[in-house]
């Protein structure tokens, strides 16, 4: 247990303990500038450094065009092509498709396989009648909110005008 603190104190010294960069000119062994620095202070700023040049470099692939030359990356024109292709193919297809009806349908008319169509007189007169008139007239609860809404507009009206002619 002792030994576990000691070395706890032991990190803790090493971590905070001062130490001192000095940069040196050889040829004249001149100082050009000096830092004190302990371990946190390092860690500290290698992890902002490490995070900064993350998010530097991950909003340049974002952000900019760069990033079609990343593999797997398409360029932003090339998607737009490709787009408007795909829609373009699919109003070609539903033209051809419907073409191919018409073309169908003349080629039965000039070969003479014409289907005639079989109409039920039943539904044909169905489908003709217009529907019953709904009844519309209102029910008692609704004859009973409106006398009550009315009662409620009638007390406001009053205070209104009361509050009106004793400021006036």
């Amino acid at each position: 247990m002792s030994e576990k603190r000691l070395t706890r104190r032991i990190l803790l010294n090493k971590l905070f303990l001062k130490n001192r960069l000095v940069i040196l000119n050889e040829d004249t062994f001149e100082e050009i500038f000096s830092f004190k620095l302990n371990l946190t202070n390092v860690f500290i700023s290698v992890t902002i450094g490490a995070f900064l040049l993350i998010t530097f470099t991950t909003y340049i692939i974002a952000f900019t065009p760069l990033r079609e030359f990343i593999p797997g990356y398409s360029s932003s024109k090339l998607k737009k092509d490709a787009t408007e292709l795909a829609l373009k193919s699919d109003s070609l297809t539903n033209a051809l498709k419907r073409n191919d009806a018409y073309l169908k349908a003349i080629k039965k008319v000039l070969t003479g396989d014409l289907e005639y169509a079989k109409f039920n007189k039943d539904s044909i007169l169905a489908e003709s009648e217009l529907p019953s008139k709904a009844d519309l007239s209102p029910t008692n609860e609704e004859l009973e909110l409106r006398d009550q809404v009315a009662k409620e507009e009638k007390t406001t009206k009053t205070n209104l005008s009361k509050s009106k002619s004793k400021t006036h």
